[in-house]
């Protein structure tokens, strides 16, 4: 078939596009195992899913059930299924809108907040632990890289005093 054959250029980008995919899938592992283990050792029990809508409402407080759906990616009825648990839990508290009584906020409570410095803190120690144990050279080189992968993802730069998912 005409058109069918990859120029060996094409070929070449392809298997160097493979590797990095899975350089970087091996890389995600790492560390949703290092978000697993840091939310495993605080008591409550919140998921992992969970503990992100309480990172977005602790970077974002007074977001509509909409506006956290969205950040999540999920639809307003699972958002809400989640809210539901984390209020029982005293995690989030909701109000009305002043401007919009259809519309309820959504916040952290103390204890919430607490549950997200503590798990992030964790997280930041062990990350830090395994950036450590890596040869110097490749730590700069990860910088540039990570920085650029972010953006192309379109996910905003963390903050070091910023809640950090």
């Amino acid at each position: 078939m005409p058109g069918t054959r990859r120029s060996g250029a094409a070929a070449k980008k392809d298997e160097s596009n493979d590797e990095l995919v899975t350089a970087l899938l091996t890389a995600s592992r790492a560390l949703v195992a290092v978000a697993a283990r840091s939310l495993a050792e605080h008591n409550e029990s919140v998921t992992i899913a969970q503990f992100r809508a309480l990172v977005v409402l602790g970077n974002q407080p007074d977001l509509s059930l909409n506006q956290l759906a969205d950040q999540l990616g999920v639809n307003p009825s699972t958002a809400m299924r989640m809210i539901n648990r984390l209020l029982r839990s005293e995690l989030v508290t909701r109000r009305d809108n002043p401007d919009d009584r259809r519309e309820i906020l959504l916040a952290l409570t103390a204890a919430g907040r607490e549950i997200v410095d503590t798990v992030t803190r964790r997280r930041r120690s062990e990350i830090n632990r395994i950036v450590a144990a890596m040869p110097a050279p490749h730590r700069g080189e990860l910088i540039t890289v990570l920085h650029a992968f972010a953006e192309a993802a379109g996910e905003p730069e963390a903050q070091v005093s910023a809640l950090d998912w």
